[in-house]
C-alpha cells in the first residue's frame, strides 16, 4: 500500500522549473524528466523507509540519467516531498524548509 504524497510548494516549482528548462534543451526532454521524478515519488510512497536518512528525518531517492534527487519525510499517512534537488545545488536551500 502506498502512502499519501503532497509537495512542498518550494519542491512543486522546482520540478516545474527543471521540466522547462529540459523542455528548452531537447524537446520531449522535459517528458522523460517528469517521469523519472515521478517514478522516484512513486517508489519513496510505496517503500518510504528504503531509502536512507541524509538529514535529520529526511530522505532522498537519487533519480537516474538526471543530476536530482528527491528530499522527503515520512508523516504517519503520507510523505511530503520537501524538494526535487540539483545535486549541484547548495544543500542548505533545501534543509531551510525543514
Amino acid at each position: 500500500m502506498s502512502l499519501a504524497i503532497s509537495f512542498h510548494r518550494a519542491a512543486t516549482a522546482e520540478f516545474i522549473e527543471a521540466s522547462a528548462w529540459y523542455e528548452n534543451k531537447r524537446q520531449g526532454l522535459a517528458l522523460d524528466f517528469m517521469a523519472e521524478i515521478e517514478r522516484c515519488v512513486s517508489l519513496a510512497s510505496e517503500r518510504p523507509y528504503q531509502y536512507a536518512i541524509v538529514h535529520n528525518d529526511i530522505r532522498r531517492i537519487v533519480a537516474n540519467r538526471f543530476p536530482y534527487s528527491v528530499y522527503f519525510r515520512v508523516e504517519e499517512h503520507r510523505i511530503v516531498v520537501l524538494a526535487v534537488f540539483h545535486s549541484r545545488r547548495n544543500p542548505a536551500i533545501w534543509q531551510a524548509r525543514i
